[in-house]
């Protein structure tokens, strides 16, 4: 299983800017399996960040690309995905106008439209505590974005922390996306009053079911991401990564 745990290139994005290649040799070094892009340097080098990916021999557990580079420059996202040698094309976040009912409408038949014109490839979806406000045919507009039904080609990136944050049992909620959730997202959640992110292990979430679970339902990369770190971002992947190590013992 530790062959699947990834970091979460937002965790660190402030050190990106400094430097691609030396944060790859960091999270290589602390013994991640591969890395999930995102939030990458404005005007890098897609070539660089393959290099770099090579040279550490770490795997990559998708990439982030905004809504609108799928509709706006998906030529560029398909050669970037090959270039990183991944299959998993995941929609990180919505602009406001589409947290609507009508607009998350809109976008399931967006992302169900790349789906189509990139057959082998996976589009999934990654969620916020936000899609929680909406309701659209007696569901949450998460619910309704990955309905896993046979015409819907949306799969699921569950982030545990916010489907937590928004009031629902991370365990329950990722049943119905057996086979449909390539990669999962793991963050914790601070034990006190503030609910805000913690590194893995040192919260209120419990991780052991939920990577049981993956393991049965065909999860293949988890992915940590923590958006805010106390300390240096580095140092929270190592500490998250040190216990992901320990809960995989007791699986």
């Amino acid at each position: 299983m530790d062959k699947k745990f990834a970091a979460q290139l937002f965790t660190v994005r402030e050190e990106l800017a400094k430097g691609i290649a030396p944060v790859f040799q960091e999270i290589k070094k602390m013994g991640w399996a591969g890395v999930q892009i995102s939030a990458l340097p404005q005007g890098y080098n897609p070539q660089e960040v393959a290099d770099a990916l090579k040279e550490n021999q770490l795997g990559t557990a998708g990439m982030h690309i905004s809504l609108d580079r799928l509709e706006n420059d998906l030529e560029n996202v398909v050669k970037e995905a090959d270039l990183y040698g991944t299959k998993d094309i995941v929609c990180p976040y919505l602009p406001a106008e589409y947290q609507t009912a009508e607009g998350y409408k809109t976008v399931r038949k967006k992302l169900n439209e790349v789906a189509g014109q990139l057959p082998d490839y996976r589009i999934s979806y990654h969620n916020h505590a936000f899609e929680f406000a909406t309701e659209i045919n007696g569901v949450s507009a998460l619910e309704y974005l990955l309905e896993p039904v046979t015409e819907n080609k949306v799969l699921a990136e569950i982030d545990v922390y916010w489907v937590k944050k928004g009031g629902q049992d991370p365990l329950a909620f990722i049943q119905p996306y057996a086979n449909r959730m390539p990669i999962i997202h793991l963050k914790d959640m601070t034990n006190d009053e503030q609910e805000t992110f913690a590194e893995i292990g040192t919260g209120k979430i419990d991780f052991i079911p939920i990577l049981q679970w993956g393991e049965r339902s065909g999860v293949e990369w988890y992915a940590v991401e923590q958006d805010v770190c106390p300390g240096k971002p580095l140092d929270s992947l190592a500490l998250s990564l040190e216990n992901l190590l320990k809960l995989k013992e007791k699986i």
